[in-house]
């Protein structure tokens, strides 16, 4: 743990051992009422998010004004390689990150790397339910978290140990090629679900099954 952890740990020991016994339980019980408050909102705003299978619905190729129907094209295919294959895995990285200090918040004895390793796997089956299925994905992603937080509620002395925290977070630079690999992953995930979306498009594969779930 880096020095300014410790001492950050340091002070909050301090601060809690000075109050009374009634006033330690009220600092403790506000801490957990305020990691699964902000645990609860992350998750009932970003679900929808990460659960979406065009997650930023910029459409760039709005901003293509070229005539020429050769540029039309390059410039059309540029612009979908940006926000599908670049923008949306970094922010669906960054939404890995996000979940992956929220488990730590409420893990009870996981390691950093394993924490990853299971963030990661819930982002992928997430996104790649996406492309089957919205509603599945939105399940996925509603679903998980909050069993995680109902299960880490039911043992409350092990949600919120601020030392444990810290030291926690100070490690996540130590798996540095650990978090690399999960980026290529992502990037690479979606990129296999954009090609086989895109010739199911072709296909006509995708209509089909919008009618099917009309009808």
């Amino acid at each position: 743990m880096s020095s300014s952890s410790t001492g950050l740990v340091m002070a909050y020991k301090t601060f809690v051992s000075i109050l009374p016994s009634w006033a330690q339980n009220f600092v403790g019980i506000f801490l957990l009422v305020l990691v699964i408050f902000v645990y609860a909102l992350i998750i009932w705003h970003g679900y929808r998010f990460i659960a979406k299978k065009n997650i930023l619905g910029l459409n760039l190729n709005k901003y293509n004004k070229s005539n020429h129907p050769f540029f039309v094209k390059i410039i059309a295919a540029l612009f979908y390689f940006l926000e599908y294959l670049i923008i949306s895995p970094i922010i669906i990285f960054i939404s890995f990150m996000v979940f992956t200090i929220l488990i730590i918040f409420l893990n009870e004895g996981l390691e950093v790397g394993v924490i990853l390793l299971i963030s990661a796997a819930i982002i992928g089956a997430i996104r790649l339910a996406s492309y089957y299925k919205e509603d599945l994905s939105k399940e996925l992603a509603k679903f998980l978290p909050f069993t995680m937080l109902a299960v880490s509620v039911l043992n409350p002395g092990s949600v919120f140990s601020f030392e444990k925290i810290l030291g926690q977070l100070n490690e996540i630079p130590d798996f540095l090629t650990q978090i690399t690999s999960y980026l290529l992953f992502i990037i690479a995930l979606e990129i296999v679900l954009r090609f086989f979306d895109f010739i199911f498009s072709l296909l006509g594969l995708e209509e089909d099954e919008k009618d099917k779930e009309e009808e």
